[in-house]
Parts: structure tokens; sequence; C-alpha cells
């Protein structure tokens, strides 16, 4: 299988769901051409590959989204913004009112932000565009809220059962100052 990293949140959730599987890892962007190519037999795509895999005559042989919802009830995160817990509580919160102002405003502004998106596209159409920022962009990128932070320490839990990650977590979120 191609994968796009072995510290990606999507080989992660690969390795819960088929823990014996042989991997290559190529860049996320040419996984779709390894497939057609078969330089491999399948291909764990992540970006804007999960909606254009059909346009290259590929086929949908597992959504690990859906997998890990029918597991679990909760959402599969997506990654997330890191930062540094020496750098003190203030500035933490600090970095994160920042980060959750420039997501409300994108969502405000969703015009003009899915016309700056579209020039990084890589040959997505409008309405793509609009679906792929939408995937990614949404509520739980503003909080994950209860149900959110619940998927990431279940998702990081069931990694560190399956002696997937070495250690246990100290997970810790920082509510962004009003």
């Amino acid at each position: 299988m191609a994968v796009p990293g072995e510290l990606t949140t999507a080989f992660l959730t690969l390795r819960l769901y088929q823990p014996a599987v042989r991997h290559i890892v190529v860049a996320f962007d040419q996984i779709e051409d390894f497939v057609a190519a078969g330089q491999a037999d399948v291909g764990l795509l992540i970006h804007e590959g999960q909606l254009t895999y059909g346009d290259r005559g590929l086929h949908l042989w597992a959504d690990l989204g859906e997998w890990w919802y029918q597991q679990t009830q909760l959402p599969l995160p997506l990654g997330g913004n890191v930062v540094r817990r020496d750098l003190g509580e203030e500035l933490m919160r600090a970095i994160a009112r920042d980060l959750k102002a420039s997501i409300e405003y994108g969502l405000d502004h969703r015009a003009e932000a899915l016309r700056h998106a579209q020039e990084f596209s890589r040959g997505l159409d409008a309405a793509r565009t609009d679906e792929f920022v939408g995937m990614y962009v949404n509520a739980y990128t503003v909080d994950y809220g209860a149900k959110g932070r619940h998927a990431v320490a279940e998702l990081l839990k069931r990694a560190r059962a399956a002696g997937l990650i070495a250690t246990d977590v100290d997970l810790a979120f920082v509510a962004a100052d009003s």
C-alpha cells in the first residue's frame, strides 16, 4: 500500500484498521499515479485525493473515516495544532485565540477564502474546492467540543493499546482567550 507518511493520522488509523499492512511511503499527491501505474496495489489517500480517485479509474476499497465512526460513533480526528507547554499558559491561549480568529474569519468570508484556496487546489474545480475545504474547515476546526476532544483521546488510547505509539499521551487542550 502506498501511504503518505508514517507520522500521519491517516496511517495511524490504517494501522488500527489493518495492523499487518505492508506499505511504501509516497508523496501524498503522487499516490493516485503510483497506484494507477501498478506500483502499488492500493493507496491511502488524503487531501484532495479523497475526492479525485474516481477520475483516475480508481475505486474505493475502504473509507477509514466511516470505519472509525462505525467503531466509535466519533468523528475521525484529522490532525490538529500543537504548541509547546513551556511557552506558558498566557502565550498558549493567545496562540489558540489567534488560530481560532483566523478560522472564524475564513468561515465568515467563505467566498473570499475559497478564491484564495483555489490557487492551491491542484486542479480542483470551484465546486470540489468548496467540498474539500468543507471537509477540513468546519465547526470542529473552530472548537473540537467535547465530542471532538473525546475522539482525539480515543484515537490515541487505541493507538497506545495497539502498540502503535510507545507511551501514553498527556493530552491537553488549550482554550482560546476570548
